[in-house]
């Protein structure tokens, strides 16, 4: 079993930025793939980011240049650095890891942070 918990989540003004840690703890030495999702209201969780082992990493294309993803294996800890923030990226962001290299069905999640953007 792997544990995920979020933190860095906030209110923000449009422009702002806000980094997101996420901790994991538990079987660590399994999970391949890490990332973040997010989920606004009244629409489909989607995939922000992800990193690999290997430290290949993946954007949404909504995020790209604005989002940077990176992992510290040494503190089992992934961040997402989000700059220049805006309204449509509120949301509740969760962190996601897996065994396997794409985290297209994450088998673990956390537990989700808030993200609200003012304009």
């Amino acid at each position: 079993q792997v544990q995920l918990v979020e933190s860095g989540g906030g209110l923000v003004q449009a422009g702002g930025s806000l980094r997101l840690s996420c901790a994991a703890s538990g079987s660590i030495f399994s999970i391949n793939a890490l990332g973040w999702y997010r989920q606004a209201p009244e629409k489909q969780r989607e995939l922000v980011a992800r990193i690999n082992k290997s430290r290949i990493t993946t954007y949404a294309d909504s995020v790209k240049g604005r989002f940077t993803i990176s992992r510290d294996n040494a503190k089992s800890t992934v961040y997402l650095q989000m700059n220049s923030l805006k309204p449509e990226d509120a949301a509740v962001y969760y962190c996601a890891a897996d065994k396997l290299p794409f985290l297209a069905a994450p088998a673990y999640w956390g537990q989700g942070t808030q993200v609200t953007v003012s304009s």
